[in-house]
């Protein structure tokens, strides 16, 4: 059984696999202050949650984009499992080509993506990751990891709208009941949710003029599910890519 971590933003995605198979996904806050004690207790506690003891897990692997925790978390992990997790980075076998200008600048967790898609969906793809940032990521027809684009958050954008004016207050991300709104509220949810699910539509367009054929869609990320549901593309929701990535990765490397 091993434990995998991807360390993001703005949540932390941590679950199990054992045998090719995933046994459960939780997500918690990214803690940026957070003891490598405090992360070995979250982590604990999710396991306990789902009848999982920690000295039963025989390997663990890692992906962060943020370095300052990547140390603290692997100590975290180590604590309760007594295992050193392998880390994504350069000199891990991943069996993805990776062509754009500095490969060693593309962030773990976009690779882990493309490794979970390259081996489960048709090619090419576009892989959309709604988290901190909004990012898609392009492969082709041979595999090749061939660049993308980073959009800012839904939740980094309202914090910026909200705390650069006046009268416009912080608001929840449930669907407005009409696209045209007739109060303050309403008006931002729709700006907000349609307006990124009417951005995602267009860049797949546009991918697809580039590529000269339209991609397969996969989305996942924490926001996903509030966004994709509204886009007009027909776009499959795997909150798994991450675990599943990293479960292929570790293979690869063990």
């Amino acid at each position: 059984m091993v434990f995998a971590i991807d360390i993001g933003n703005s949540n932390i995605v941590a679950g199990c696999f054992d045998d090719g198979e995933i046994l459960f996904t939780e997500r918690i806050s990214t803690n940026h202050t957070a003891t490598d004690l405090e992360y070995a207790v979250n982590f604990m506690t999710i396991l306990e949650l789902h009848g999982i003891d920690a000295k039963k897990i025989t390997g663990a692997v890692m992906s962060s984009v943020v370095p300052l925790l990547t140390a603290t978390v692997k100590t975290a992990v180590y604590k309760i499992t007594g295992q050193d997790a392998l880390v994504v980075g350069p000199g891990v076998k991943t069996g993805l080509s990776i062509k754009i200008d500095n490969p060693a600048q593309l962030g773990s967790d976009l690779v882990v993506d493309a490794v979970a898609v390259i081996n489960e969906y048709p090619l090419p793809v576009a892989i959309i990751d709604m988290g901190t940032a909004t990012t898609i990521s392009v492969v082709d027809r041979n595999k090749d990891y061939l660049g993308g684009m980073i959009m800012p958050g839904l939740k980094v954008s309202m914090e910026s709208l909200a705390g650069g004016t006046s009268q416009l207050p912080k608001i929840g991300f449930d669907r407005p009941k009409r696209l045209i709104g007739t109060n303050t509220v309403d008006c931002m949810k729709s700006g907000f949710l349609y307006g990124n699910a009417s951005c995602i539509d267009g860049m797949i367009d546009r991918i697809g003029e580039e590529l000269g054929e339209m991609p397969t869609v996969v989305a996942t990320g924490g926001l996903a599910p509030t966004v994709i549901p509204l886009c007009k593309h027909s776009i499959t929701i795997d909150d798994s890519l991450l675990l599943k990535g990293l479960m292929l990765i570790y293979s690869k490397n063990n």
